[in-house]
């Protein structure tokens, strides 16, 4: 269980968020313990390129809300799917397979915040993107 987080606080400018670039996007990490010291929240500033996809995975001890920022996403939850655009958000239990599909010309930005805070990054996840039924499952 997540302990209540007490203390003073941290400001972040946006030169001070440390970003990723993996293949399909940008990773812009605005909260995990290394950044404020949380151990209750990660929050990532999700950008999907064009025709890009984080693919399924799941996050064993973590819940996750994903709140569309812009554009629409296919979003996957198990075996379900809906499209999901700015305003929306999607609930992701933990160890609930799961994936955003940007199938349109323009970046995507959602935000996203799971808690609570795991292991030294404060992010885990388990990539099923090879396993059936999910290696398969857009096709359908």
């Amino acid at each position: 269980m997540c302990a209540v987080c007490e203390g003073k606080g941290k400001f972040l400018k946006a030169d001070d968020i440390v970003r990723e670039y993996p293949d399909w996007g940008v990773l812009g990490w605005a909260s995990r313990p290394q950044a404020t010291g949380s151990e209750c929240l990660v929050v990532i500033e999700v950008t999907l390129a064009p025709g890009q996809g984080h693919d399924f995975h799941k996050h064993p001890a973590q819940e996750e809300i994903l709140y569309m920022i812009e554009g629409e996403v296919e979003q996957w939850l198990e075996d379900r799917k809906a499209v999901i655009r700015k305003g929306d958000v999607a609930f992701v239990p933990k160890n609930t397979v799961h994936a955003s599909f940007n199938d349109s010309d323009s970046e995507v930005k959602i935000l996203a915040i799971l808690g609570p805070a795991v292991g030294e990054a404060g992010y885990e996840f388990v990539d099923v993107s090879a396993e059936a039924p999910w290696n398969g499952l857009r096709g359908a």
